[in-house]
């Protein structure tokens, strides 16, 4: 019974894996509205978000009909400024993202997209006395896609990181992404 079972998991994996319709690839690039959520450090009285970008290649496999994975590889800046009584200070941090998200076919031009990105800390600029930053974050995204044409697409995201963005500072990523790109 055991092997019967498993031979009949092997062959719908392959079976799915066989019928992936198309596999295409592309890039992607545009605007971040970032902000990190959570405790203000006490030499500040608030933050506010940053305006920053992301760009980075595409690829869509299709699986079935309304149903692709899509796995992305972005360049992607997050952070905040922060203010007190006297200055202001960006704290700006440049991360490899790695979405993999599902993309569910609402209808022939409009696709719901949901799931997991992790991203690792490649560049930190800052001028900011905040503690060091995380080499690795985790989170989550979904948002809505668009396709404009067969290879021409808009996307509207919301990231949020579920670990945190420091090492001793209670606080985590949190960015509104307004994408466009093309498929090859």
């Amino acid at each position: 019974m055991k092997k019967l079972i498993l031979a009949a998991i092997i062959a719908l994996g392959t079976n799915a894996a066989i019928q992936a319709q198309s596999v295409r690839f592309g890039i992607k690039g545009g605007a971040n509205f970032a902000n990190q959520n959570g405790d203000t450090p006490p030499a500040f009285e608030s933050k506010e978000s940053i305006t920053s970008y992301h760009a980075g290649l595409v690829a869509e496999v299709k699986l079935i009909d309304k149903f692709a994975i899509q796995p992305e590889l972005l360049y992607s800046t997050q952070g905040a400024t922060y203010k007190n009584a006297v200055e202001e200070f960006k704290n700006e941090l440049g991360y490899l993202s790695i979405p993999v998200v599902a993309k569910i076919g609402l209808s022939n031009s409009l696709n719901l997209e949901l799931g997991p990105q992790a991203s690792f800390l490649l560049s930190e600029r800052k001028n900011v006395d905040l503690e060091d930053s995380k080499t690795f974050e985790f989170g989550v995204v979904g948002g809505l896609g668009l396709n404009i044409t067969k290879n021409l697409f808009v996307q509207a995201r919301y990231g949020l990181g579920l670990t945190e963005a420091s090492k001793d500072a209670d606080i985590k990523n949190s960015t509104i992404q307004l994408s466009a790109g093309i498929m090859f």
